[in-house]
């Protein structure tokens, strides 16, 4: 009996830390969430962040041991950022399309209002912009117009000589050379995207498989549940795969209501993946996640969430597709709009950071309270995620519940800053250890 008490005693001595690190997760958040029983209502909850955009000398707030710089400011509603590989930074410029019929009804008309409270309302400028250099004061010290004239741009991604943009619509290739501060050359398409008159998620990434054989696409759902029929969602809520020598596509993963940001996990080179999940089943349904992406899988949406879950308002129903659902990796809260990823490679900050994830979250409009309006850290060890989320650039959020600003897209520059797109206060924020030297490049 004592040999099996002093077994127990270790055993349980061994599982301690991992215990408590479990209880220490958010609500909403990590490996295995917590998840309360749907709560619908006639009149879905809406809580608006008001934009209003940071003034003289504010800014965010970065964890200990960090300062923020505005590398970049006045720009309009940037969304993404991309680094090549000769230091240049670019940025989509961009905004919705016109999408009519993802305005009609009750709904749409409070969506639309919803969206103008929050900043979200304004023509795209179509736009891609290089920003060059890096002065004392972490400022880039040139600014170029380097595509003009696309669609709705979101994600870049250079392939060789060959640079390529998921406009909203299509994928395009245009010819890129090292140190050019403009591109005039038309983009040859490459590629059809989902899009049309609803184009309810509008926005469409890219990433380059590591060898440079393939092109991976983001394309959101048509709705929040199919409430529009399935019909509007073919080709869509899933990640394209596009062989580059060929041009041959294939859905490489479906049923991920909304993917955006996408990253190699440095240690196994396996695709990652944030993705915004469904509305209107209350505060704490369903967690935004991030989640490794395989092959031919299935992630839920419409039929379920979570594996299993299923969502009871998707008529008629898809139990065999269900009994498929794979369940997401980590739990990234509810309704907090998980938008960007990136992997942190770089050399600049501490080892801790090391092989991490920084994750920009865009910010609820239908919870209460808010949630996200931050950039968050996750550790990552043996390619997987290791530890609860850590707050590392907060502060867009006032006292007031103003929304100063809203972090998208995030990636490390050269030297191995983080740099967060901010599409309301339309600035690049520059996030460095305060012990690191800026040096131009």
């Amino acid at each position: 009996m004592r040999q099996h008490t002093a077994l127990a005693l270790l055993v349980a001595a061994a599982f301690a830390p991992h215990f408590a690190a479990a209880q220490s997760y958010p609500v909403g958040f990590g490996p295995n969430p917590q998840l309360p029983e749907p709560q619908r209502s006639l009149v879905p909850t809406v809580n608006i962040a008001p934009a209003e955009p940071w003034a003289a000398q504010q800014k965010p707030v970065p964890a200990a041991g960090f300062g923020v710089t505005a590398y970049a400011s006045g720009l309009d509603h940037p969304r993404w950022v991309y680094t090549l590989p000769n230091g240049d930074v670019l940025v989509a410029e961009t905004n919705a399309p016109p999408k009519p019929d993802d305005s009609k009804g009750v709904k749409g008309m409070v969506m639309k209002q919803v969206q103008k409270k929050a900043g979200a309302v304004s023509e795209s400028a179509n736009r891609i912009t290089l920003l060059r250099g890096l002065d004392a004061n972490g400022v880039a010290q040139s600014r170029n117009v380097f595509i003009k004239g696309l669609n709705s741009p979101f994600g870049m991604v250079l392939v060789g000589k060959d640079l390529y943009v998921a406009d909203t619509d299509a994928v395009l290739r245009f010819p890129y050379q090292d140190g050019a501060t403009s591109i005039a050359t038309a983009g040859v398409k490459v590629m059809d995207l989902p899009a049309g008159t609803r184009n309810h998620h509008w926005t469409k990434n890219i990433i380059a498989s590591p060898d440079g054989k393939f092109l991976y696409v983001t394309v959101g759902s048509n709705s929040n549940v199919a409430e529009n029929g399935m019909e509007e969602e073919t080709g869509r809520a899933a990640i394209w795969q596009l062989e580059i020598a060929t041009s041959k596509s294939k859905l490489y993963a479906t049923g991920l209501r909304n993917a955006n940001g996408m990253g190699w996990e440095p240690q196994t080179k396996t695709l990652w993946t944030t993705v915004n999940e469904r509305d209107e089943l209350g505060n704490d349904l369903v967690p935004d996640y991030m989640t490794s992406v395989k092959e031919g899988a299935f992630y839920g949406w419409p039929y379920s969430y979570y594996g299993q879950h299923v969502d009871k308002r998707v008529s008629p129903p898809n139990p065999a597709l269900v009994a498929k659902a794979i369940a997401p990796d980590y739990a990234l809260g509810a309704h907090t709009a998980s938008l960007g990823l990136t992997f942190y490679e770089g050399a600049l900050f501490p080892q801790s950071y090391q092989g991490g994830v920084f994750i920009g979250q865009h910010g609820s409009w239908n919870r209460k309270p808010h949630s996200g309006y931050k950039v968050v850290f996750i550790p990552f060890a043996n390619g997987k995620p290791a530890g609860p989320p850590q707050d590392f650039l907060a502060g867009f959020l006032d006292s007031d519940g103003k929304a100063r600003g809203r972090p998208v897209g995030v990636a490390v520059d050269k030297q191995g800053a983080l740099l967060v797109a901010d599409d309301v206060g339309n600035i690049i924020w520059r996030v460095a250890p305060t012990s690191a030297k800026t040096a131009s490049r």
